[in-house]
């Protein structure tokens, strides 16, 4: 393979040579912004760059081109914005204005300024194609939680019902049902009066208080041995006690004098104990 120096001396390329001289071919940009050494032609190349980026940031406004043409022009734009930083870091090398801090700044189609210098970017119909519409969606921010002082604020009369009565609905509400149970009343009152007063009959004379000591016996059918040791008299029979046998009364007076002494040892004083046994001894009891 023939060295670059051969290459150069060949016809072809002093003939092209010729022809750049005259201005009658245009020159072409160089693949590597290093190849560059003079900075009026950095100046050139960059500005080109900046025309290609213009077109195509107007060609792809198009939503009609189809989504696979949308994409290709979004990565040649891409493409050409990254060789425009090459050639401005070349621009500064030599010696150069600084494009990156004093440049102007890229828009989108809405006017807005393109983000940062790195990264990968969308334009025009680009942004809302399926995958790339959802990154640019924002994330709705959560909601803020309300605090003991935010609720107090929204505590008034009308949370506690003191201004329910205002909508001039429950009022009626209100009458209505308690007129129709004051007459439920009325008719409930009557019917047990009128019930009342239909079974109402003369008193009777109480019945005498049975004994408690009286026995009862059943009148067995079978056994007529027992059939002839009672007595003419239909009914019960008689206990007959050997021995004196308190009546109910007695019992109960018995229990109220024993409560009684209890009450007295457990609170009483022995002053007022003795005065007590004296007094009873003096009655006799």
């Amino acid at each position: 393979m023939a060295r670059n120096a051969e290459k150069a001396m060949t016809a072809l390329a002093r003939f092209r040579q010729a022809q750049l001289a005259e201005g009658k071919v245009k020159e072409r940009r160089p693949f590597l912004a290093s190849e560059c050494n003079e900075l009026p032609k950095a100046e050139k190349w960059r500005r080109q760059i900046i025309s290609e980026i213009s077109k195509k940031v107007a060609q792809i406004q198009n939503a009609g081109l189809g989504e696979f043409k949308i994409r290709d022009l979004n990565d040649e734009i891409n493409k050409l914005l990254r060789e425009k930083g090459h050639w401005e870091v070349r621009i500064k090398e030599l010696r150069g204005p600084d494009y990156a801090r004093v440049g102007p700044r890229m828009l989108d189609h809405e006017g807005k300024e393109v983000p940062g210098n790195r990264g990968y970017k969308y334009f025009g119909a680009a942004r809302d194609l399926p995958g790339v519409r959802e990154l640019f969606e924002k994330e709705p921010s959560p909601a803020m939680r309300k605090t003991r002082g935010d609720l107090m604020k929204e505590v008034d009369a009308e949370y506690y019902g003191y201004r329910d009565e205002d909508d001039g609905v429950l009022l009626p509400l209100e009458a209505k049902y308690e007129k129709q149970a004051l007459l439920e009343a009325v008719q409930k009152w009557k019917a047990e009066r009128e019930s009342r007063l239909s079974g109402e009959k003369q008193p009777e004379e109480e019945e005498e208080e049975e004994s408690i000591y009286a026995v009862h016996s059943e009148k067995p059918d079978d056994d007529e041995e027992n059939m002839e040791e009672q007595d003419g008299e239909e009914g019960g029979v008689t206990f007959i006690a050997h021995v004196p046998v308190p009546s109910q009364k007695e019992v109960e007076e018995a229990l109220v004098r024993r409560k009684k002494m209890e009450l007295l040892q457990r609170y009483a004083s022995e002053t007022l104990q003795a005065q007590s046994q004296a007094a009873r001894t003096l009655l006799g009891v």
